[in-house]
Parts: C-alpha cells; sequence; structure tokens
C-alpha cells in the first residue's frame, strides 16, 4: 500500500483510520460497479461473479495456508454460515441498485446494532440499560430515515435492514467459531462454500457479460478483497472501538458519490437518522471494548491457587481465602 513504507512512523490510531478509510473507499467504489455491472445483469448474477474473483484473490493465502487449515471440526456449520452470507450479500447486491448510495450506507451502519442482538441471543452475552438504550436509539435513526406513514416510505429500505441483520448474524457466526478454528480456516470456507451456493440463484437470471461488464466485476472482487484485509489490518493497529468513528467517513463519501455519478441528492432527515445510527453504533462499539478490557484486567488478577493435592506447594493466607471462590467480574453498564 503507498503509506506501508511510513507505516512504522506513525501512530496506530494514525495507521488504523487510514486503513478503514481506505476500506471504507474502497467499498462505496464496490457499490459503484455493482450498480454499473447490474445495468445488464441480475445482482444475483453480480453477487456470484464478487464470491468468484474474490474466492481468486483469496487462494494464495489459501494454498499457502495448507492442508491443515482445510481440515474443519464442523462442516455443516460453515455451510450454515455461507448460507446466512448468500442471503446478506444477495439482498445487499439487490437493495445498492434501487437506493441512494448514502441511504443504504446509512442503513449499513445498523449492522453493530443488529450483532448485539445476535450476541444476546445466539451467545447468551448480558447486555445491560445503557447497551440496549443505544440499540433502540440508533433504530430510532432508522425510522428517521424511512419516516413511516410519509408518502416517500421506501420499502426497499427493508432489503437492506434484512442485508443488515444477516450480516450481524455472520459475523457473530465468526466470534463463536473463532474459539475452536483458526481465522484462516473460517475464510477459507466462507469463500469456497459461498461460491457455489451464490451460483444457484444466479443461475435462474443468467446472462453472459459483455467485455466492459466483465472488467467491473473483476474489479468487484479485487476491491471487496482489498476493503477486507484493510480491516484486519486497521483491528491489527488499534482496538475496534478506536476504528468505528472513522468507519462513518464512508458517509460523506458515498454521498458524494452518489450525487457527482448519479445525481442522487439526499435530504437533510436522512442525514439526521444517519447522525443517530452512527452515534449509537460508536457507543456500542466503546461499550464492547471497555466491558472487554474490565474482563481481561479481572482474570489478570485472579490469584493462582496450587491444586489441594500438590503438597509441596505452599498456600498463602490471601490464597487460602481466595480458594474455591469465582473472580468477579464487574460489568458496570
Amino acid at each position: 500500500m503507498p503509506f506501508t513504507l511510513t507505516a512504522p512512523t506513525l501512530s496506530p490510531i494514525t495507521r488504523a483510520a487510514l486503513w478503514i478509510l481506505l476500506s471504507g473507499i474502497c467499498s462505496v467504489m464496490m457499490n459503484v460497479l455493482i450498480r454499473v455491472a447490474a445495468q445488464q445483469m441480475h445482482p444475483f448474477e453480480v453477487a456470484f461473479f464478487r464470491c468468484l474473483f474474490g474466492l481468486v484473490f483469496v487462494l494464495p493465502w489459501i494454498v499457502r495456508g495448507g492442508a491443515a487449515q482445510l481440515r474443519p471440526r464442523k462442516m455443516g456449520f460453515y455451510l450454515l454460515r455461507a448460507a446466512i452470507g448468500l442471503v446478506s450479500m444477495a439482498t445487499w447486491f439487490y437493495g445498492i441498485t434501487v437506493v441512494p448510495l448514502a441511504t443504504a450506507t446509512a442503513v449499513a451502519f445498523t449492522g453493530p446494532l443488529f450483532a448485539t442482538l445476535a450476541a444476546v441471543l445466539v451467545l447468551h452475552e448480558v447486555v445491560r440499560f445503557r447497551r440496549w438504550s443505544a440499540v433502540v436509539l440508533g433504530f430510532v435513526g432508522v425510522l428517521v430515515i424511512m419516516r413511516p406513514g410519509n408518502e416517500r416510505l421506501d420499502a426497499n429500505l427493508l432489503i437492506l435492514l434484512l442485508s443488515a441483520a444477516t450480516g450481524a448474524m455472520n459475523n457473530i457466526t465468526v466470534k463463536f467459531r473463532a474459539r475452536t478454528e483458526r481465522p484462516s480456516t473460517i475464510v477459507a470456507f466462507f469463500m469456497i462454500y459461498l461460491t457455489p451456493l451464490s451460483l444457484v440463484p444466479a443461475f435462474f437470471v443468467w446472462s453472459t457479460p459483455d467485455l466492459s461488464t466483465f472488467g467491473a466485476l473483476v474489479g468487484l472482487g479485487c476491491l471487496g478483497t482489498i476493503a477486507h484485509i484493510s480491516v484486519a489490518r486497521a483491528f491489527a493497529a488499534a482496538d475496534a472501538s478506536a476504528c468505528a468513528p472513522f468507519e462513518f467517513a464512508r458517509l460523506p463519501f458515498a454521498a458524494l458519490i452518489g450525487f457527482l455519478w448519479f445525481g442522487e441528492v439526499i435530504d437533510l432527515w436522512t442525514w439526521v437518522g444517519a447522525a443517530i445510527i452512527a452515534g449509537s453504533a460508536v457507543y456500542v462499539a466503546h461499550r464492547e471494548a471497555q466491558l472487554s478490557r474490565l474482563n481481561r484486567a479481572a482474570l489478570a488478577a485472579r490469584p493462582i491457587v496450587p491444586h489441594p493435592e500438590d503438597a509441596d506447594a505452599p498456600v498463602s493466607p490471601a490464597d487460602s481465602r481466595c480458594e474455591g471462590e469465582p473472580a468477579r467480574v464487574h460489568r458496570r453498564e
């Protein structure tokens, strides 16, 4: 990347911000290429080619990982994750062709809010009042954008909400599976399963792309790979809560591209709703990072108690008082 040579001299937050901004630019330009390709092809077919060329671009990493990473413990899990990912991708690829770029980008920011709901339902995480308040406030922002009861209500926004919800569910499955599988295995099998699955809906609306459309599809796969790598680099440089505010730079960039390329003008209420959603998502990311640090600190401070059968290990008075007592993690919300 252009700033790789100077990266060691930059602070971690600056490096994370640059990676996130690069990811946002790639994501917005991907949406432009989706629209360009969808002028000739159905969005479902565009989604298939996105998966196909994405698999081609990540294939070197799969080969480099060797056969060890291609031995997952639960094949059915990866098939389920690929099916969820297909729903998220197909609904997004269709929705982005019928909804203004900036509006679609704003609705996509509800992903962390849906992820919080999924964490409660699937991972049984404890979410208390303040995070629930942020989630509710975020969905109020969605209502501000959609304005139900208004004659301008766009039902296509529901498709984008479905995409955000299934995308969040997909992320939760990664979090769940990462407890026992390597990240390279998760990524590899996601692409390996998703590509043939995406061919099924594309088969029923198939049309052979011309040369210019084929070039847009190749660019789509390339930009998607760069976006994913950039996000991974950003999270390696800084916490997710530090990266979250920079992700919302996509919105003004999407509005600018939508205006210059497609003549789209975003009204005031969309900006207001987007600001509410962005603030809620940033707060949720901040609280999750804060609670994670508290949990790590509590576990690090937990005393090590010798096993009772170990006669050679002396037990201090402090250890004897703590013996049999689990570490208490104070989760204030």
